[in-house]
C-alpha cells in the first residue's frame, strides 16, 4: 500500500495575513497618539503571601504617558511607601514583603491610569488578594462502625483556602484510595459508599487538601471505619445472648437506590456562560446503582457533555444560554430507581458584540465609537472619557452620546481623547480603552521596499503593503513598472492593503507596486513575487512482501523546482528509522539488509523545500522462505498519465493508462479530487467507473481549482493513487444555492435572531461570498427590509414587537451575482412572559391524597409566545390534627399543552392546602391566579410514634406510646393485640384489647411469669386503622428460682462455706501424700464396674465387709489397725485413713502406691456390682457444683 500527502508554506503565510486584516489600524509610534493599555494585571489577582507583589501596567503612546495609581477608590501615593516601587519607564507596581511585610497588608483594588496631553486610559480594577492555605479545625474524629451492606459518607470538611483547595483521599503510604461505581468523592470532597463491604475496613481514610498556590498540603485527622459482616455480627451476639434473647441479625437484604446527593427531589443551580457546569447525583443501594443523566425536552449538547466519576458527574464545557433547562439523573438498580431534577439557569456576564476600536480621523472628518455588549441579564453601558465619566467631563461640541454608540462629527485636534466603555450586570463587568486621535498625515507604508515572496504554483500569494495615514489612504496596486491598475477576478484587495493572488501561476513571478494616497500626498512601494514549480515525487516507494533474511530497496524520485534545495528523509511507522547499519540511504533510494520481522512496517519518505512538503509511503511486508515460489496476487499498480482535455466551464474529461493489476483483474476505477483554493490538501470522491473505463466526463463546480486523481480496483483492494493531474481552475459564478436550516427566533422581547447554515467553501462558486437577510412581519402588508452580511451565519433585527410571525429568507451572493430565490420560513420574534392568569380555578377532592383541579384558558394573544402548558404551584398551610409543619415547602406540577386540568397526588389527609395556577411559555411563568384554598378529608393515620414496654414482674408489663406523627384525622381509639412465644418461636393465641384515644400508657396483668410476648400496636381514626408498630417484651422469672439461681452466689455465708471447704479438701491432700510416703497400706473397696485384682479380697456377701490387702511383693500380713474387726464393720477409731472420712465414701479409691484414685469434681454414676450395690455419700465438691 502507498500514500502520498503534499503540504504547502503558503497555508501558514495565509493565516498570518488574515490576522493581519482584522487588526485596528495601528499609528506609528513616532506619531501623536493618546496612551494605549498594552498589558495589565487579572482583574482578579491571588497572589503569593511568600513573594513580591507585582501589579503590571504597561502603556505605550506619544508623548510617553507618566503613571498614577488608586487604591480602592484613593489616590494611591507611593512615596510614602517604602516597600513600594515602580518599574522605570512603566507604570508596574513592585511591592517588597520578602523583608518582613504581610501581603494582608495590601489587599485592595488597584487601578492605573497611563496619561499624556492627548488624554487618559485606565486599566481594569485589578484586585488583590492574598493567597490562604489554613490549618484543618482541630476535631475529635470518630471511628465508623458500619454494617455490610449499609452506605457510608465519610467527611472531609476542608478548610477554606484561596483559592479553594484540591481534594484528594489516600492512605498512611499516600496511595491513592481505589474508586470506582461503589465508591467515589463527590465534588465537595466527601467519599460516598454507595453500600460497605468486608474489604472497606481500615484505619487510614486520610482527606488531603492540596493549596496549589502556595504549594501546601493539608491532612485531616485518619478516620478508621469497621465494617461488620452479617456472619461475625451474628457470632458476635451469639456470644453475649441467650437462646432466649437472640434472634439473630437480620440477613444483607437489596435494596432499591436513594440518592445520597443531592437531597430531595429537585435543585436548582445558577452558572454564567462559557464557564463549565458540573452537575452531581450520588446514590446508594445494594446492589450499587448506575446513574444516567437527560435533558427534559431536549439533548445534552455534542462534544461539549462529558461523564467524569463513573457518569455521577456531568459536565459540560462552555455553557451557553441554550443549555439552561431541567437535567434529570436517574440512579436505577435491579430492585428501582429513583430520580433527581436540577433546573439549571445560565446567567452571563457581559461579553462583547461589538467592542470599540482606535479612531484615527483628520481635521473636519466624522466618525462613530460603538461599544455593544451582551449578557443576562443585559448589561448596562456607561461612557468615560480620559478616565471621568462622560456626564461631568469638559464638553466637546463634536461629540454626541446615543446610547451604546458617540458620534463625532467636525472634529478637531483638541477632540483627541481616549474613551471608557464600561459593560456590567451583576455577575461582571467589560471595560474597554478607545481612543480618539485627530491627526492630518500624508500617506506612509510600513511594509519594507523590495520585499521578496516566494510561493509554490498553484497555492495562495498574499503581498502585504501595511500602511498608515490621516485621512484613510486609498490602495492601489499596479504590477511592472508601466503596469496598468489591478482589477478583476484574479485578484482579492483587503482592507489592510494586503492583495491576494487566490490560485497563483508561474506567470504571475514579477514586481507589484502598491500606491497609497490621501488629500495629503501620495506613495509608493515595490515587492517582488517568486512562483516555484511544486516539488512532486516522480518515483514513489511500492508496496513489497520480502523473505526473511533477503534484501529491500524502495525508491523515492523527486522533481523540485532548481532554485529549492530540497531534504529528503525517511521514516518508519511516523518515527525515525532504527539505528542500524543494515539501513542504507542513498540520494533516491532505502535499501534494507537482512531483512528481519522487526522490520515489518510502512515506510515513508519525505521530501522539504522552505516553501513545501510532499511524502509518500509503501508498506514492507515480511514473510517467511517458501521452498517454491506461488503465484501472488496483489492490489494493482496505480493508474497513471492522467490527462485533461474537453475543458468547459461546467465539466471536463479525464483519461487515464491502468496500470498493472497484478493477476487480479481491475473491477472499477475511483475518480477523487482535490480543492487547491479552498482545502488544498484533502481529496474527496468524485465519482466510480467500471474497470473496462478508462475516461470519464466530469460535472465541475465554479471557482473550484480541480486536480484529479485516480485509484484502481480489484478483488485484492485498492492501488495506491495514481499521480494528480495537471490543476483546472473553473470560472467563478454566481452561486447555485442557498443556506438551509434558516431559522428565526428570538433571545429578547424585541428582537428576532435570523439564523442559517452557511454554504461551504466550493458551494460559494466565486470570491466574496455574503448573504442577504430579509425579512417582514407576517400578514400586515409590509415591505421586506434586506441587509447584506459576511459570510456568518447568524443576524439580529432589533426593535421587533413582542412575539409576532415574521417571514424570513437568507439569499447567497458573491461579486458575480445572486444565487436563486430562496424560500421563505416562518420564525417569531422574542417571547416575553405571559400577561394574564388563568381564571375560574376549581378543585374537586377524589379522595384524601388526591385533587383534581379545573382552571380556564388564557387568550392565546396574551401568552405572548409559544404556550407550553400550565404549572401549578400547592402547599400544605396546616393540619387539621393542630400539627403545624415546621416550614412552608411549595410543591410544582407542570401540565404541558393547552390543558384545562390536572392531578395533584401525594397529599396529606385531614390538611389544610392552598394552590394556584400560572401559564408558561419558552420565556417564563405569568401572573398567578388568586390562592386557592381547600382541604382534604381524614385518612387512616400512621403508626404510632413509639411504643416502649417498661416495669416487667411476674405477671405484668407496662406499655407507653406516642400518638402517631400523622393522624390524618382525629383519632378515635387504639387497638393492643399480643400473643405469647415459646421456647421454639411459635406463636400462642391472639389477645386483642381496644384503648382509649387519649391515653398513652397500659398495664397489662395477669401474664405468665418468664414468657416473651409479641406486640402489635396502631391507632385508628373514623376511616380506619392506620400502619402497625410492633415490640416484644419477656416477663421475668418466679423470685424464689432466681434467688436461688443468682442471688446466693453475692451471699457472704456462701463464700464463707466454699472457702472452708476448700481448705478442708487441700488439709486432707497433704495428710493422704505424708502418709503415702511412710509406706502404709489402706484398705479399699473394690471398683463396682472392675475386673478383679487376684491381690484384692473380694467383699463377702453375706456381711458386705472388706477383704484385707496384701503387698503383693512381700505378703506381708496386715499390719495392727488395717485388719477389719470381727464384726466385720470398719470403725472410725481401727482407720482414721477411711475415705468415708474424707467424704468420697466407698467410690474413692487409691493405686496400689498410694495415689487417690476418684474425681474430685463432679460425681460419678452408680453402676451395678457383682452381688449387690452400694450407696453414695454427698461429696462437698459435687455440692459445690452443684451452685457454680
Amino acid at each position: 500500500m502507498m500514500t502520498k500527502k503534499t503540504t504547502s508554506a503558503s497555508s501558514a503565510f495565509l493565516i498570518l495575513f488574515l490576522c493581519q486584516m482584522i487588526t485596528a489600524l495601528e499609528v506609528p509610534l513616532d506619531l501623536s497618539q493618546p496612551p494605549t493599555i498594552t498589558q495589565q494585571s487579572p482583574k482578579d489577582y491571588i497572589v503569593d503571601p511568600r513573594e513580591n507583589i507585582v501589579i503590571q501596567c504597561e502603556a505605550k503612546g506619544k508623548p510617553p504617558p507618566s503613571f498614577s495609581w488608586t487604591r480602592n477608590g484613593t489616590h494611591f501615593d507611593i512615596d510614602k511607601d517604602a516597600r513600594v516601587t515602580v518599574k522605570p519607564n512603566s507604570g508596574t507596581l513592585v511591592i517588597n514583603i520578602m523583608n518582613g511585610g504581610k501581603a494582608e497588608a495590601y489587599e485592595g483594588v488597584y487601578q492605573c491610569t497611563a496619561r499624556n496631553e492627548r488624554g487618559a486610559a485606565i486599566s481594569n480594577n485589578i484586585v488583590i488578594r492574598s493567597s490562604r492555605s489554613p490549618l484543618w479545625t482541630k476535631e475529635k474524629v470518630e471511628p465508623k462502625h458500619v454494617r455490610e451492606g449499609d452506605p457510608l459518607v465519610l467527611h472531609c470538611s476542608p478548610p477554606v483556602g484561596l483559592p479553594p483547595p484540591i481534594i484528594f483521599w489516600m492512605d498512611n503510604s499516600f496511595q491513592r484510595l481505589p474508586q470506582n461505581e461503589r465508591v467515589s468523592q463527590g465534588l465537595n470532597g466527601d467519599l460516598y459508599f454507595s453500600n460497605v463491604k468486608p474489604e472497606d475496613t481500615r484505619e487510614d481514610y486520610i482527606c488531603y487538601a492540596r493549596f496549589n498556590h502556595t504549594q501546601t498540603i493539608q491532612q485531616k485527622q485518619p478516620i478508621s471505619v469497621k465494617v461488620f459482616s452479617m456472619d461475625s455480627l451474628n457470632e458476635t451476639i451469639s456470644a453475649n445472648l441467650s437462646d432466649t434473647d437472640f434472634y439473630g441479625a437480620k440477613p444483607l437484604t437489596e435494596r432499591r437506590p436513594t440518592l445520597l446527593t443531592p437531597v430531595g427531589s429537585t435543585s436548582n443551580k445558577v452558572e454564567l456562560r462559557g464557564n463549565v457546569l458540573l452537575l452531581e447525583c450520588i446514590a446508594e443501594g445494594l446492589p450499587t446503582p448506575v446513574i444516567r443523566w437527560i435533558k427534559e425536552g431536549g439533548e445534552l449538547p455534542i462534544n461539549r457533555t462529558f461523564f467524569e466519576n463513573f457518569k455521577k458527574t456531568l459536565k459540560i464545557i462552555e455553557v451557553s444560554e441554550a443549555d439552561s433547562g431541567k437535567y434529570k439523573c436517574v440512579a436505577r438498580n435491579p430492585l428501582g430507581s429513583t430520580h433527581h431534577t436540577i433546573t439549571v439557569t445560565v446567567k452571563a456576564a457581559p461579553y462583547w458584540i461589538t467592542a470599540p476600536r482606535n479612531l484615527v480621523l483628520s481635521p473636519g472628518e466624522d466618525g462613530t465609537l460603538i461599544c455593544r455588549a451582551n449578557g443576562n441579564p443585559k448589561p448596562n453601558i456607561s461612557w468615560l472619557t480620559n478616565g471621568v465619566p462622560i456626564a461631568i467631563a469638559p464638553e466637546d461640541p463634536s461629540r454626541k452620546v446615543d446610547g451604546d454608540t458617540i458620534i463625532f462629527s467636525d472634529v478637531q485636534e483638541r477632540s483627541s481623547a481616549v474613551y471608557q466603555c464600561n459593560a456590567s450586570n451583576e455577575y461582571g463587568y467589560l471595560l474597554a480603552n478607545a481612543f480618539v486621535n485627530v491627526l492630518a498625515e500624508p500617506p506612509r507604508i510600513l511594509t519594507p521596499a523590495n520585499k521578496l515572496y516566494q510561493v509554490i504554483a498553484n497555492n495562495p500569494a498574499l503581498l502585504d503593503c501595511a500602511f498608515f495615514g490621516s485621512p484613510v489612504p486609498e490602495i492601489e496596486w499596479f504590477k511592472g513598472v508601466k503596469g496598468s491598475i489591478l482589477r478583476g477576478d484574479l485578484y482579492v484587495f483587503h482592507d489592510n492593503g494586503t492583495l491576494e493572488i487566490p490560485v497563483a501561476q508561474k506567470d504571475s513571478t514579477g514586481t507589484y507596486t502598491c500606491v497609497a494616497r490621501n488629500k495629503l500626498g501620495k506613495v509608493q512601494n515595490e515587492v517582488h513575487l517568486e512562483v516555484k514549480d511544486p516539488t512532486m515525487i516522480i518515483k514513489q516507494p511500492e508496496y513489497k512482501i520480502i523473505q526473511r533474511g533477503g534484501q529491500v530497496s524502495f525508491e523515492c524520485t523527486i522533481k523540485h523546482d532548481p532554485t529549492l534545495i530540497p531534504a529528503i528523509t525517511w521514516v518508519k511507522d511516523n518515527g525515525e528509522l532504527p539505528d542500524d547499519e543494515r539501513f542504507i540511504i542513498h540520494k533516491d533510494s532505502l535499501a534494507i539488509m537482512n531483512v528481519t520481522d522487526k522490520d515489518d512496517g510502512t515506510y515513508t519518505c519525505v521530501a522539504n523545500t522552505t516553501l513545501d512538503s510532499v511524502s509518500a509511503s509503501a508498506v514492507l511486508t515480511v514473510v517467511a522462505a517458501t521452498p517454491t515460489p506461488a503465484i501472488i496476487y496483489d492490489r494493482p499498480n496505480p493508474p497513471f498519465d492522467l490527462e485533461l482535455t474537453d475543458q468547459l466551464e461546467r465539466s471536463i474529461q479525464l483519461s487515464w493508462i491502468p496500470g498493472y493489476d497484478n493477476k487480479s483483474p481491475i473491477t472499477n476505477f475511483v475518480i477523487e479530487y482535490e480543492d487547491g483554493m479552498h482545502e488544498p490538501g484533502v481529496w474527496h470522491y468524485q465519482t466510480e467507473v467500471l474497470g473496462t473505463q478508462t475516461t470519464v466526463q466530469l460535472k465541475l463546480s465554479p471557482y473550484v481549482n480541480y486536480s484529479f486523481r485516480v485509484i484502481a480496483v480489484n478483488e485484492i483492494g485498492r492501488s495506491q493513487p495514481s499521480e494528480a493531474s495537471e490543476q483546472y481552475l473553473t470560472k467563478a459564478a454566481k452561486p447555485d444555492e442557498n443556506p438551509s436550516g434558516v431559522q428565526g427566533i428570538g433571545s429578547e422581547p424585541d428582537n428576532l435572531v435570523i439564523i442559517w447554515e452557511p454554504l461551504k467553501g466550493f458551494q460559494s462558486n466565486g470570491p466574496g461570498l455574503q448573504y442577504k437577510v430579509s425579512w417582514r412581519q407576517k400578514d400586515v402588508g409590509d415591505e421586506w427590509t434586506s441587509v447584506i452580511v459576511a459570510n456568518v451565519s447568524k443576524y439580529i433585527v432589533s426593535g421587533t414587537p413582542t412575539f409576532v410571525p415574521y417571514e424570513i429568507k437568507v439569499q447567497a451572493l458573491n461579486d458575480l451575482g445572486y444565487a436563486p430565490e430562496p424560500a421563505e420560513v416562518i420564525g417569531h420574534s422574542g417571547e416575553d412572559l405571559p400577561m394574564v392568569a388563568p381564571g375560574n380555578v376549581q378543585v374537586h377532592i377524589v379522595n384524601s391524597t388526591l385533587a383534581k383541579v379545573h382552571w380556564d384558558p388564557v387568550p392565546l394573544k396574551t401568552v405572548r409566545g409559544h404556550l407550553q402548558g400550565y404549572r401549578i404551584y400547592y402547599w400544605k398551610v396546616q393540619s387539621l390534627s393542630k400539627r403545624r409543619r415546621r416550614h412552608v415547602e411549595k410543591k410544582i406540577l407542570t401540565f404541558s399543552g393547552n390543558k384545562t386540568h390536572g392531578m395533584l397526588p401525594g397529599l396529606e389527609p385531614y390538611s389544610s392546602y392552598k394552590l394556584n395556577v400560572r401559564v408558561v411559555n419558552g420565556k417564563g411563568e405569568g401572573p398567578a391566579s388568586s390562592d386557592k384554598l381547600f382541604k382534604t378529608p381524614e385518612g387512616v393515620p400512621s403508626s404510632p410514634s413509639f411504643l416502649k414496654i417498661t416495669n416487667p414482674t411476674l405477671d405484668s408489663l407496662t406499655l407507653e406510646w406516642g400518638l402517631p406523627t400523622h393522624p390524618n384525622g382525629v383519632l378515635i381509639a387504639y387497638t393492643l393485640k399480643f400473643q405469647p412465644i415459646n421456647s421454639t418461636h411459635e406463636l400462642g393465641p391472639l389477645v386483642e384489647i381496644r384503648i382509649p384515644a387519649n391515653e398513652t400508657s397500659l398495664i397489662l396483668s395477669n401474664l405468665n411469669y418468664s414468657t416473651r410476648y409479641k406486640f402489635y400496636f396502631y391507632a385508628q381514626t373514623s376511616v380506619g386503622a392506620g400502619s402497625q408498630i410492633t415490640e416484644e417484651a419477656v416477663t421475668i422469672m418466679d423470685e424464689a428460682m432466681a434467688s436461688r439461681q443468682v442471688d446466693i452466689a453475692t451471699q457472704g455465708w456462701f463464700i464463707g462455706l466454699m472457702c472452708a471447704v476448700a481448705l478442708l479438701i487441700l488439709i486432707l491432700l497433704i495428710v493422704c501424700f505424708i502418709r503415702r510416703n511412710k509406706g502404709g497400706k489402706y484398705p479399699v473397696k473394690e471398683k463396682e464396674d472392675a475386673h478383679a485384682d487376684p491381690e484384692i479380697q473380694p467383699m463377702k456377701e453375706d456381711d458386705g465387709t472388706f477383704g484385707e490387702y496384701s503387698d503383693a511383693e512381700d505378703h506381708k500380713p496386715l499390719k495392727k489397725g488395717s485388719r477389719t474387726p470381727s464384726d466385720r464393720t470398719v470403725k472410725k477409731e481401727d482407720s482414721d485413713d477411711s475415705l468415708v472420712d474424707y467424704g468420697e465414701g466407698v467410690n474413692g479409691q487409691f493405686n496400689e502406691d498410694g495415689s487417690f484414685i476418684g474425681q474430685y469434681s463432679g460425681k460419678k454414676e452408680k453402676e451395678p456390682a457383682e452381688g449387690n450395690e452400694s450407696s453414695e455419700a454427698p461429696s462437698p465438691v459435687n455440692a459445690m457444683n452443684s451452685f457454680v
